[in-house]
């Protein structure tokens, strides 16, 4: 099928997706591969949650204002295909931050960000409550500039499980929920859930305003719990030059040694930065027209979860999170 049919059969699709969205039967909760339910957090979510006293004395032990915004750094165009590292050669590195399940977590990145200057990279999952218990603050660093909130999927499901209708809905209702809540959309940057994705789903996700898939090649290693002495050990390791380095706001372990990743960080003399920062996102092509309303409350994946009016659910599960698969070899070329 040549791209232009593909893209206007998938066009197509989109507006059906949409509307089955709207009268669709929600299932018992978001199902994983093999289609055994996700598993409620071993660490429950806090509503409303604000940094602990060991969070926020690793937030105030970090020097004020130790990061500045990069100067000097010439943009790229998004590239076709994946992202695993940052393009060029310099000092750069990019923290991205995932998921959400942990909105005290969440809640100390925050902060250490308006503390720091640190500039970070979100990939939300809408379907977790912190996004919205957070966003009064969180917002402020997008309009600024400072930070960039981008597509993780509604309710972290594996793409490559799922049929077309299925990943439509999946990354379109997400795109709702982040231009109700932070003002933007979330493209061109997706992150598939468990980094699992394949040509099928690419080809989806570009005709959906994704063009290249956002990987990583280096982490923290935090989607599952670890301890805090492993997290600043993992930093140590991929806090390189040109490096992506994935994180997550699930699990405490991070919350007492974020004033040891800031120290990391101005020991290699790398340079902050999130992704657009680095890619320039002027020159996107067109994609099909999302819907202004909000998603209706029966296109929420699970009815463990009552959503707002910006179909935000009141109480969010995590994902059952598997090990999220870290590259281990180097980019290809073009990446």
């Amino acid at each position: 099928m040549q791209r232009r049919d593909f893209l206007a059969v998938l066009a197509a699709g989109v507006a059906a997706a949409l509307t089955g969205c709207e009268n669709a039967t929600p299932a018992s909760a978001p199902l994983m591969p093999g289609g055994s339910p996700s598993r409620l957090p071993k660490y429950p979510l806090k509503r409303g949650a604000s940094p602990s006293s060991i969070a926020t004395h690793a937030i105030n032990r970090a020097p004020a204002g130790v990061f500045q915004a990069p100067t000097g750094l010439v943009q790229v165009p998004v590239p076709e295909g994946s992202i695993t590292m940052l393009p060029g050669h310099g000092n750069y590195v990019a923290l991205t931050v995932d998921d959400g399940t942990d909105a005290e977590v969440l809640a100390a990145y925050i902060a250490l960000a308006k503390r720091t200057g640190l500039r970070l990279t979100f990939f939300a999952n809408g379907y977790m409550s912190s996004w919205t218990d957070h966003a009064r603050a969180l917002r402020p660093l997008v309009d600024s500039g400072q930070a960039v909130i981008c597509n993780h999927t509604w309710s972290h499901r594996d793409l490559t499980a799922l049929s077309d209708h299925e990943i439509v809905r999946e990354v379109q209702h997400n795109e709702q929920f982040l231009t109700n809540t932070y003002g933007t959309n979330g493209r061109p940057f997706l992150r598939p859930p468990y980094g699992s994705h394949n040509r099928h789903v690419d080809r989806i996700l570009q005709a959906l305003g994704y063009p290249a898939v956002t990987m990583w090649w280096g982490s923290l290693a935090d989607s599952t719990p670890e301890r805090p002495a492993q997290v600043v050990a993992n930093a140590e390791k991929w806090f390189l030059p040109q490096r992506i380095v994935i994180g997550h706001a699930n699990h405490p372990g991070v919350l007492s040694v974020m004033d040891q990743i800031v120290d990391i960080i101005q020991q290699k003399s790398l340079q902050p930065v999130h992704l657009a920062d680095v890619y320039d996102l002027s020159q996107l092509p067109p994609i099909p027209p999302m819907p202004t309303q909000s998603p209706s409350p029966s296109a929420t994946p699970s009815p463990t979860a009552t959503p707002t009016a910006t179909g935000t659910p009141s109480k969010a599960p995590s994902p059952s999170h598997k090990p999220s698969r870290s590259p281990s070899a180097p980019p290809t070329k073009g990446h």
